[in-house]
């Protein structure tokens, strides 16, 4: 819930005329809350790479304030630690309609990222970014939470490289960007941990 409030807030609150220093804190909290919420889920391995998943976007979400490339640094290592977690959870035999959505979402996100910004490195950038989507959509995760949460999050992507380009000095993006990457990032972490928890995964040992 705090974390809600924080990114719901966020969102409202760029618009105003909060300060900046403040405003980039404000930006990073929502996530953190939910890198916070996953730690807490003692012993799990699997809870806390999805911890280690959201801090990186938390610690991305600030320093791209403050220079680009060392934010989107933060979240190439978050998505490689997605794909690291959602590989070890791959859904056993998924059909032909979801091995072809994966391996067009594969291949199409850094190609439209190359056509709309022009620029090689955010091309390496989204294919980690593809490589993370494509492989929650192939995961035994449920599609509806982490699947959709994986596609929000490239949507927003993608909206900002768009305003890199075709719709630089768009009100569109704008709108749009946040509150697709926040609430695929809340669907992503509440979908995992709530997943691992129905599987048993946080059951206390018995006692000896």
């Amino acid at each position: 819930m705090a974390s809600l409030v924080a990114g719901t807030s966020y969102w409202l609150a760029s618009k105003g005329q909060v300060p900046g220093l403040w405003l980039i804190l404000w930006k990073g909290t929502g996530v953190a809350l939910l890198a916070a919420y996953a730690w807490a889920h003692h012993p799990s391995r699997n809870a806390h790479q999805i911890a280690l998943v959201m801090a990186l976007g938390a610690i991305g979400d600030v320093v791209l304030e403050l220079n680009f490339t060392l934010g989107a640094v933060a979240f190439l290592l978050g998505h490689l630690a997605a794909i690291s977690l959602y590989l070890r959870f791959r859904r056993d035999r998924p059909n032909t309609s979801q091995n072809v959505a994966a391996i067009v979402t594969l291949l199409a996100v850094p190609l439209i990222s190359l056509e709309l910004t022009g620029q090689a490195q955010v091309m390496v950038y989204a294919l980690s970014l593809s490589g993370m989507a494509a492989s929650a959509w192939l995961s035994s995760f449920p599609r509806y939470r982490i699947g959709l949460g994986a596609m929000m999050f490239v949507a927003s992507d993608l909206l900002i490289f768009a305003r890199m380009g075709p719709l630089a000095g768009k009100p569109l993006p704008g709108l749009l960007i946040w509150p697709l990457y926040y609430f695929g990032q809340f669907l992503i972490c509440t979908g995992v941990i709530s997943t691992l928890s129905a599987r048993g995964e946080f059951n206390s040992p018995p006692a000896t």
